[in-house]
């Protein structure tokens, strides 16, 4: 289920008018996220919960037509700028880095990512297509996107990825979905290797398993909405500035067993 992104913006609005957004006067310089794929889903609610915090969006979007993000582009234009990008055209991630190279920002978060067409079906019954085009979105694109952006972020910030709790291997008791949980897994353990790579960097990294929510992704029958995920997701996030090293977290902040 996709949030009622007309519904959000008015919702921002009226807090802005209670004067909960970053006060305008204010010296301290906002506070700016890279957020890949933010074009629906929890991407776009992600960045509707940084806007209403006052902070600055740079949020990437695949498609090529108008997507929810614009919407909120359009209402805070100040706060929401967006950018073309497909993760899985190494090219595409090189020409956007140009673009951004005078910036910096506070939280690089990629949250992109996709499913098989039969997420269900047995991993052996996956077409070959269909396996790589997973594991190129959900690995090793995220995966480039970390490398390609990792320089924007600043000393003290935080690179984040979204990613599953059905990533974890020691909680796979039941099976299924075994196509995306090996996408997680492998994604899961990239992660890992890239932070065994930066061991004496002082940028806090996170794997985020958000829950099973409801999304165009998770389907109907996911227990839990967006509204009720998202603000606990990114205080969550927030919340882990400043300490460095790789974590695998829920969005309450509990650890996931890897």
């Amino acid at each position: 289920m996709r949030l009622a992104h007309p519904d959000a913006v008015r919702i921002i609005g009226r807090q802005r008018r209670k004067g909960s957004l970053m006060n305008s006067t204010s010296n301290e310089q906002p506070k700016t996220i890279l957020l890949v794929g933010a074009s629906r889903g929890l991407g776009q609610a992600m960045a509707i919960e940084f806007v209403k915090k006052g902070w600055h969006v740079v949020g990437t979007v695949r498609e090529s037509g108008r997507t929810d993000l614009h919407a909120l582009g359009e209402a805070y234009p100040d706060q929401v700028t967006i950018e073309p990008l497909d993760i899985t055209e190494p090219e595409q991630i090189s020409a956007l880095h140009g673009r951004l190279s005078a910036r910096a920002f506070d939280i690089l978060f990629v949250n992109a990512g996709t499913a098989n067409r039969d997420a269900n079906a047995p991993i052996a019954e996956a077409s070959t297509d269909e396996f790589a085009r997973v594991m190129l979105t959900n690995t090793l694109g995220v995966m480039r996107a970390v490398e390609g952006f990792q320089d924007l972020v600043s000393a003290d910030g935080l690179i984040g990825v979204m990613s599953s709790g059905q990533g974890s291997i020691a909680n796979n008791t039941n099976g299924g979905f075994e196509v995306y949980r090996g996408s997680k897994a492998a994604l899961n353990q990239s992660m890992r290797s890239y932070a065994a790579r930066q061991a004496n960097d002082p940028r806090a990294m996170v794997l985020m398993a958000p829950g099973w929510i409801r999304t165009a992704l998770g389907g109907p029958n996911a227990p839990f909405s967006i509204e009720e995920t998202i603000p606990t997701l990114v205080e969550t996030l927030l919340a882990q500035q400043g300490t460095p090293g790789l974590r695998f977290i829920d969005r309450f902040g509990e650890t996931v067993p890897w």
